[in-house]
């Protein structure tokens, strides 16, 4: 038997537009999982399920607005039409807006509600709560089904400069071990990863100075790194084929595993 065979299941990765759900999308439907790749980026995401279906895979790109209820449900018809059932969902949508980074010229307390609240939209209501809504149910009633949450270090240890992001991301893991807990007599097992450093978008201006060196972040983060370097993409997918095969984690539920290099290890 392989453990890590996800042949006949169909994966939602919410975020498979960007670096690190496209990563995740690509390792899922590697593992023989239809993949529904939903995102805002119509470009990205249908090169996205192109280069998965180049690759032998199954996958299909469906134009979505996580922090809208309604775009989710429109979506979710439309992949039970196309590729049948989801069976594991990935929320991997968030990201740290610069408008509540905090520095010497944006204090703590220059950010608006308005701009927080829009951070917490990002990471945790649509990045989680909304899609766990629209889709978790249904595997409830179906009686099978795996919810994958993307946290973060800062979740657990809060970052400097990222107080909004750090505490959204405190909600993720939360609203996680929430569910984990209503949803285990039911068939759906609720877990989350807690990634260390990856560079993407969102976050290259905090990382890499404007010529593409290291910024003093960067070195601090190396420095706090026992692996001394940043992650990469693909270092992800094993955990998440992990726990969306219900094989290879049938008793894990409301389990956080973390893939930092050692980040959370190291003190002095």
């Amino acid at each position: 038997m392989n453990l890590f065979d996800l042949t006949g299941e169909v994966a939602v990765v919410i975020g498979g537009t960007g670096v690190l759900g496209g990563a995740l999308a690509e390792g899922l439907a590697a593992a023989g999982a239809k993949v529904a790749v939903l995102g805002r980026s119509q470009e990205r995401g249908e090169a996205r399920a192109k280069s998965i279906c180049d690759k032998g895979g199954q996958a299909a790109f469906f134009t979505t607005d996580a922090v809208s209820r309604r775009s989710l449900t429109e979506a979710h018809e439309r992949i039970g039409a196309t590729l049948g059932a989801p069976t594991v969902l990935v929320n991997a949508a968030g990201g740290n807006d610069p408008k509540v980074t905090v520095t010497p010229d944006h204090p703590f307390e220059s950010i608006t509600v308005d701009d927080w609240r829009a951070n917490f939209d990002l990471n945790l209501v649509g990045g989680t709560l909304l899609p766990c809504q629209e889709f978790g149910p249904a595997m409830c009633k179906r009686g099978k089904g795996s919810i994958v949450n993307i946290a973060s270090v800062s979740a657990h240890l809060p970052l400097s400069r990222v107080v909004t992001y750090s505490a959204s991301k405190a909600g993720v893991v939360s609203l996680t071990l929430f569910l984990a807990r209503e949803w285990a007599t039911k068939g759906v097992r609720v877990n989350s990863i807690t990634p260390g450093f990856f560079p993407a978008e969102q976050n290259r201006k905090l990382l890499f100075n404007d010529d593409g060196t290291p910024s003093a972040r960067t070195k601090a983060i190396w420095g706090h790194t026992p692996m001394g370097r940043f992650g990469e993409s693909g270092e992800l997918v094993g955990a998440c084929v992990f726990l969306a095969s219900a094989k290879a984690s049938s008793f894990v539920t409301g389990a956080d595993i973390r893939v930092d290099g050692g980040f959370q290890s190291q003190t002095i």
